[in-house]
């Protein structure tokens, strides 16, 4: 299985992304060396494609898939791709406030501890639907590890979209996100061009 393993913080600073975005609250202290320079066109839409791949940590050819449902969805392109980026079952998971990153999350989904309606989903790239319930499994719920989750993302504002139930370790899709809801750092117009090219 292929796998970004390239450090969380110096791609961060190469991005010129916060790593707040993916949950991190460390601070890179170095500077990047590029930051200033004058970049082409198609370099701006080249990292605006790499900044929404590393924070839903998606890669290339997974990310090329989401793109062509986008574009055959109603609406508008470049806001379809981040909805359905946005309704994979590990963003969700993080979105709730249970999983510190999405890493975390997707390891969570993974490792069977996440029912949707009921069933057992280890699917991270699982679309979700409105009206869908997404829980930690029973036998899981009193573990540290999800009190220590919580205790870390207890302060962390769950989106509009969806309702979060900390108590039962539960959240409910209450409806689709809009872009207007997704609050990551994305001109997601120039990835658009860029696939459009």
């Amino acid at each position: 299985m292929a796998r970004d393993r390239v450090p969380v913080l110096k791609r961060c600073r190469s991005l010129g992304l916060d790593p707040i975005y993916l949950g991190i609250d460390k601070k890179s202290k170095k500077e990047n060396p590029r930051a200033g320079k004058k970049m082409s066109e198609y370099g701006l839409q080249l990292r605006e494609k790499q900044k929404a791949k590393f924070i839903y940590g998606v890669l290339e050819k997974q990310f090329r898939g989401y793109f062509a449902k986008a574009a055959r969805m109603k609406g508008i392109t470049g806001e379809n791709l981040l909805v359905l980026l946005e309704s994979r079952l590990d963003n969700v998971m993080f979105r709730l406030g249970y999983g510190r990153t999405r890493k975390e999350a997707r390891q969570i989904v993974r490792h069977k501890h996440v029912l949707v309606n009921g069933k057992p989903v280890d699917i991270p790239s699982y679309q979700v639907k409105v009206g869908d319930t997404v829980e930690i499994k029973e036998k899981y719920k009193d573990m540290d590890r999800y009190k220590l989750i919580l205790d870390t993302t207890g302060s962390r504002i769950v989106p509009e979209w969806l309702s979060a139930d900390h108590d039962n370790l539960k959240g409910v899709v209450l409806t689709k996100p809009q872009r207007e809801q997704i609050d990551i750092p994305v001109e997601e117009t120039l990835i658009v061009e860029l696939y459009s090219k």
